[in-house]
């Protein structure tokens, strides 16, 4: 299961994960790159240590809008979060998540960072901790 720091500079850190299941106390603050779903469940383990950003690959969306569930329930908590499109970046697999992933969906607070949908999730993460 791969994780590692990918970019730190004096405004933060950026993470990637392959399951955000990873998520541990030492990474408290940092930008994550999940390749976990965007599932209720996801959100539930982002929720256990403090995060300044997360993003999920979105699964196809799914029933109900199951695979981007997390957004809201972050945004609940004060979590600016996003996915990133299964078609652009293989689930299971931050690297390639990172290297070609595009963003498919935003929660609000992370709208507020100046993200937006169709961009770069590595761009849009290299702006803000730069």
């Amino acid at each position: 299961m791969h994780k590692s720091e990918v970019l730190k500079t004096s405004r933060g850190r950026i993470i990637l994960m392959d399951s955000i299941t990873k998520l541990t106390p030492e990474d408290e603050g940092a930008m994550i790159v999940s390749a976990s779903h965007g599932g209720s469940s996801s959100g539930e383990f982002a929720l256990e240590v403090p995060v300044s950003v997360v993003f999920f690959n979105d699964a196809g969306v799914g029933r109900d809008n199951a695979g981007i569930s997390a957004l809201k329930m972050l945004q609940d908590h004060g979590v600016a979060a996003g996915t990133i499109a299964h078609d652009s970046g293989r689930i299971g697999d931050s690297q390639d998540m990172w290297e070609h992933g595009r963003i498919s969906h935003l929660n609000g607070l992370a709208g507020d960072l100046g993200l937006r949908t169709g961009e770069s999730v590595h761009d849009a993460l290299t702006r803000l901790i730069q």
